[in-house]
């Protein structure tokens, strides 16, 4: 299992963002537009400059509604995925080529009430699906028991010999994350970023 880091609680403080960067596998951008979600991010271009230093592979979340928009800006940083809500997609096929076309990996994110058998037939064009284990908008929300989603995907996958992988994403802490322990990637935020060791908080995570 690998660590994207959520840096939703530090994005205005370059130097955390720094750090969190040198102890997790990937870097989580959140995008909301407070549209699909009720409070938006900082403008992207503020993220950007944030974020010049980071290294690792990024791992894009849209929680928007114009999901095309958000994909130009986004794409401008070169992420290793760009991953929509099912919920905010007109037509997920189209989106899904849409990020492909720009070379990106594509995901679909769902939320905790919508059911794995709505992106079933999307399954085998997508690099990624992405479990919330929150409902979206904002960061240190209670964990919602996903772990059904999480073992129906991961069997679908290896029955059909599919490649995406699962991410996990909301309320993973050194407890919850038990529970998500057959997922590929799990996104951790506060857990990490309101402790001063940031390095000790992800061997808690991976111990």
């Amino acid at each position: 299992m690998k660590i994207s880091g959520s840096f939703l609680t530090i994005q205005e403080d370059p130097n955390k963002i720094t750090k969190l960067n040198e102890v997790t596998d990937y870097m989580h951008f959140d995008v909301m537009d407070g549209k699909f979600t009720e409070n938006p991010t900082l403008p992207f271009e503020k993220i950007i400059q944030n974020t010049i230093k980071v290294t690792n592979p990024k791992d894009i979340h849209l929680m928007v509604n114009d999901i095309k928009k958000y994909v130009d800006i986004t794409s401008s940083i070169n992420p290793d995925y760009i991953t929509f809500h099912k919920e905010a997609s007109k037509n997920i096929l189209e989106d899904i080529k849409y990020i492909k076309d720009k070379n990106i990996k594509a995901g679909v994110a769902i939320n905790p009430e919508t059911d794995v058998n709505e992106i079933i037939d999307y399954l085998k064009d997508i690099d990624l699906v992405l479990v919330m284990s929150v409902h979206p908008g904002k960061g240190g929300q209670k964990f919602i028991d996903i772990e059904d989603k999480i073992n129906k995907l991961t069997d679908y996958r290896n029955k059909n010999d599919l490649n995406y992988i699962v991410e996990v994403d909301g309320g993973i802490n050194d407890q919850t994350i038990n529970k998500v322990k057959n997922a590929d990637l799990v996104v951790v935020g506060s857990f990490i970023t309101n402790h001063e060791d940031f390095q000790k908080q992800v061997n808690k995570l991976k111990s």
